[in-house]
């Protein structure tokens, strides 16, 4: 192909350097200006016969206007004409025909035809990659026209004459490649320069396969551009229109390109991109032809020399410069095109003699039609296509992760770009407001990392703090039953469990801890060493993908404290053990826990900017704002702006992407693994699912709820013989308090033998039926007791607990209160007292009480003067506020407020602090 090209160009060169001789030859050019020292010393003539004659004040008259129409000049005037047409005449026969050939075959199919023979066509040519060394404009023509003429000489025009008949040819400018294209402007002129640059790019984006030509456009005094009919390549990343305001930021991107190119892909010997392609047969980077539109004023003075900069190592680099009305000069190759009021026009390629036709404006219409059919083109076509990120047969989990993980999220002018997550770029921070796309590219990182590791080498645990459920399906569900070996969590709507973040940072500093402690058994510092010191054991890499993560940072609370030191524990140290975090959220400038630890954010290397996102890049780096919808700029370097790389990311929603990548990688290796632990907020636990994730041995556990915790722990309270071994309900809402007893108690049913165990069941203010029908059904005895029977059978239990105490049998009692502060009026103060008994000395000997108090004051009421907080060693708080509970646990500050389906537990035997936990569902144990 570079054979051709080079060819073609030297063939293009000789035909318009014979056009060029023929007209200098022909105008007295090449003979020192002939025609103009003629025709000034003809001047020279006039002036003394006017003199002589002493006509000098008839030079206003219109027949003597042409001082060349004189008589007395006839002869010198035929003798020019004549050398003219001895010069000019031969090339007339031959040329005209030879350049509308030459262009036919320099700019074939939309590069040279005529607007009404290619641009239904638009889309309908596949892989068109030979690239034109001509692309058309319009008709040269010679011998009329005001250019043209102006050119001819007077005695010539005064006499009806011309100095040739009119001859017209197709002509074209090169572009990709091989020059940039300088157009200035006259008059009336513009409107015909703006139509200009329109069917040009339209020709260009035409010829080749969509997304081989990504179109830039500035213009200094309009925010849409000019070129309006193209605007539906915006959606496809093919077409970008830049803010008039922006030109340093859109001339940094173009450096920025040709940097990379220089320094990433031309690092083998190629001179240029084009001899690169030529050498391996495949396009790996698209042109770039940016359009600047000025207003005839300088450009400020750095972006006037990074213009320059950008015109001499732009061609090189795949990277076309079309300027209209930007008085620059190109130190460069580059043709110019001067459109002149009128619509007539000049041009480089054919010199200042030939009047330039342009073509007429194409209809917008159809412009319009054209671009959204190459827009659409684009979108289904390679690019877009989400298989095409995945590794190809049996290359399916091959890769090793010792060093890093790599894996491709989208295509980078149409080639695959991959993410890295090693030491170097140990986390990820991505950034986008609602709607560009946040999603689909962690649900296509996610799918990509999976199909080239196995589980072994990857563990992925996922968070969503927004409310949906997209990381669900790696879960196994109702309709898919398949479910992702890789996860081994998977957290979803928990916008309001922002507990359930902290414990997935804790988790990760302690399997952090857990690493290290391994490595230093093995005498080495970091995963990739441990894992070859240890080749028996099993130490994957550990993604954590947290999305909406500022939610996590939300207040000024302890939660946001100790996440914000987990985080940076996590992030300084993670790196070298193998633990990644990606961090995504709408916008980032205002978390201030983040930002206001430099310490961990410049540990996130890995920047990833969808359109308009704010602060993921560096300071200064606001390449995100221009990006269109389904693109992003990935950055490995910390944000900094020379790190850009524009990625278009394929959709990975449709049904037969990340559902087939699942299912894929479900079929080879979920045997033997476990399933993920999926912790969904909007969910409340069925006791039966946490019942067999009870401590096994040791005294009974009364199950309270679920613990917020990476392994789904019940939340329980130990009933040994000990003091304080009692649990209270705190709250006023009756079905949270009858769910969180209900599952206590009948938790417990099936702990004891049939048989061994005395039931005292008090409903004074809610329903008990369920629960005494599993007590009944676990082989067990339930006593009921109404509320006019409370008192006497809270004494005598009082009774029985003395007796315990001074050596009786002690068979182990559960006294269940469903409403305990109902009793108060008809316990008296012999009852109170005798229930206090209870509470303060029936642990130690088998007497448990679990009893609902509808508020803390309540509750303390109960224990006021011979018993205290201690003597309730556990409780749950509902609907109490934080500030209430101060009296249940002296010298603790509680931020807390009431959230449905959660309660505060505290078990003083366990807990340092109280912590959050989920109330079980309503259905019975």
């Amino acid at each position: 192909m570079v054979g051709g090209r080079s060819g073609r160009k030297q063939r293009i060169t000789e035909a318009f350097d014979e056009l060029h001789g023929a007209l200098a030859a022909a105008l007295g050019a090449a003979d020192g200006l002939q025609d103009a020292a003629v025709r000034a010393h003809a001047e020279t003539l006039v002036e003394q016969w006017l003199r002589t004659e002493g006509l000098d004040d008839a030079r206003a008259d219109p027949a003597l206007a042409v001082p060349l129409a004189n008589p007395q000049l006839a002869d010198v005037v035929a003798r020019v004409e004549a050398d003219r047409a001895a010069a000019f005449d031969p090339w007339l026969r031959t040329g005209p025909a030879a350049l509308a050939e030459l262009l036919e075959r320099a700019a074939p199919l939309s590069a040279g035809l005529e607007p009404g023979r290619w641009l239904g066509q638009v889309g309908k040519a596949d892989g068109i990659e030979e690239v034109p060394g001509l692309w058309r404009i319009g008709q040269g023509r010679i011998g009329q026209g005001r250019i043209g003429q102006a050119r001819i000489g007077p005695a010539t025009r005064a006499a009806g004459k011309s100095l040739t008949p009119p001859v017209t040819w197709p002509v074209g400018v090169p572009l990709l490649d091989e020059s940039h294209l300088q157009i200035t402007s006259t008059g009336d002129g513009r409107a015909q320069a703006e139509a200009l640059v329109e069917t040009l790019l339209m020709r260009v984006v035409s010829h080749f396969t969509p997304g081989l030509v990504r179109l830039h456009v500035w213009d200094v005094g309009q925010f849409t551009g000019v070129v309006p009919g193209l605007y539906p390549l915006t959606r496809s990343g093919l077409l970008t229109v830049h803010d008039p305001g922006r030109l340093s930021h859109l001339l940094e991107e173009l450096s920025d390109r040709i940097r990379r190119v220089h320094t990433r892909l031309l690092i083998d010997g190629h001179p240029t991109l084009a001899s690169h392609v030529a050498a391996t047969g495949t396009r790996v980077k698209p042109w770039i032809v940016t359009v600047l539109v000025g207003d005839g004023r300088p450009l400020a003075d750095e972006d006037h020399w990074q213009l320059q900069r950008i015109s001499r190592g732009g061609l090189a680099s795949g990277v076309s410069l079309v300027l209209v009305d930007v008085p620059v000069t190109l130190q460069a190759p580059h043709e110019t095109v001067r459109l002149h009021d009128g619509g007539a026009a000049t041009s480089s390629m054919t010199g200042e003699h030939v009047v330039v036709v342009p073509d007429p404006p194409l209809p917008r219409d159809a412009v319009t039609r054209a671009a959204h059919v190459l827009a659409d083109a684009h979108e289904h076509g390679h690019a877009r296509a989400f298989a095409d990120l995945l590794p190809g047969p049996g290359r399916w989990g091959r890769e090793r992760s010792v060093t890093g993980l790599r894996a491709p999220i989208g295509f980078a002018d149409g080639m695959p770009l991959d993410v890295v997550l090693a030491d170097e770029s140990p986390h990820a921070l991505i950034g986008g407001p609602s709607g560009t796309g946040k999603t689909n590219l962690l649900l296509t990182m996610i799918s990509s990392m999976a199909a080239r590791y196995d589980p072994d080498e990857l563990e992925l645990y996922l968070l969503d703090f927004k409310e949906g459920v997209s990381f669900a399906q790696f879960t196994r569900g109702r309709r898919d039953t398949t479910w992702l070996p890789h996860a081994r969590l998977v957290g979803v709507n928990i916008n309001t469990d922002r507990e359930f973040g902290l414990a997935l940072l804790q988790f990760l500093a302690d399997e952090m801890r857990r690493r290290a402690e391994a490595a230093k058994d093995h005498e080495v510092t970091k995963l990739e060493e441990l894992r070859g010191a240890d080749p028996d054991g099993r130490w994957p890499r550990i993604v954590a993908v947290i999305d909406e993560f500022q939610l996590l940072f939300a207040e000024r609370d302890d939660v946001t404290k100790k996440a914000t030191a987990l985080l940076e524990d996590v992030a300084r140290r993670g790196r070298s053990q193998g633990i990644h975090l990606v961090l995504a959220s709408q916008d980032v400038s205002g978390i201030e826990a983040f930002w206001g630890r430099p310490a961990v954010f410049e540990q996130f290397v890995l920047r990833i900017a969808l359109p308009r996102a704010r602060r993921v890049l560096g300071e200064l780096n606001e390449a995100a704002m221009d990006l269109p919808r389904w693109h992003a700029i990935v950055n490995h370097d910390s944000g900094v702006r020379h790190g850009n790389e524009v990625v278009r990311i394929p959709d990975a929603t449709a049904r037969g992407t990340t559902d087939e990548v699942q299912r894929v990688l479900h079929g080879t290796w979920s045997a033997g693994r476990p399933e993920p632990v999926l912790f969904d907020g909007s969910r409340a636990p069925a006791v039966a699912d946490l019942l067999p994730l009870l401590p096994a041995g040791g005294p009974p556990q009364a199950l309270l709820g679920q613990c917020i915790d990476v392994a789904g722990r019940p939340a329980t309270a130990a009933l040994a013989d000990t003091p304080g071994r009692n649990v209270a309900v705190l709250g006023a809402d009756a079905e949270d308090a009858g769910r969180v007893i209900g599952a206590a108690a009948g938790s417990l049913a099936g702990q004891y033998p049939p048989g061994s165990v005395d039931v005292v069941v008090a409903p004074l203010l809610a329903d008990a039926r369920a629960l005494l029908a599993r007590f009944t059904a676990a082989g067990h005895a339930p006593e009921v007791v109404a509320l006019d029977g409370v008192r006497a059978r809270v004494e005598a239990l009082a009774a029985d607990v003395v007796a315990r105490l001074g050596g009786a049998s002690r068979r182990p009692v559960l006294l269940v209160l469903l409403g305990a502060d109902a009793a108060d009026p008809v316990l008296e103060r012999e009852g109170i007292e005798a229930l206090r008994r209870v509470l303060r000395s029936g642990p130690e000997t088998g007497v448990h009480v679990l009893g609902w108090w509808r508020s803390v004051a309540r509750l303390r009421s109960t224990l006021s003067v011979s018993a205290t907080p201690d003597d309730v060693g556990a409780w749950v708080a509902l609907d109490v506020q934080g500030s209430e509970l101060g009296a249940l646990v002296p010298g603790m500050m509680l931020s807390w407020s009431p959230r449905p389906g959660r309660g505060l537990f505290y078990d003083r035997a366990q807990h340092s602090r109280p912590e959050v936990v989920i109330v079980p569902s309503s259905e019975e144990p």
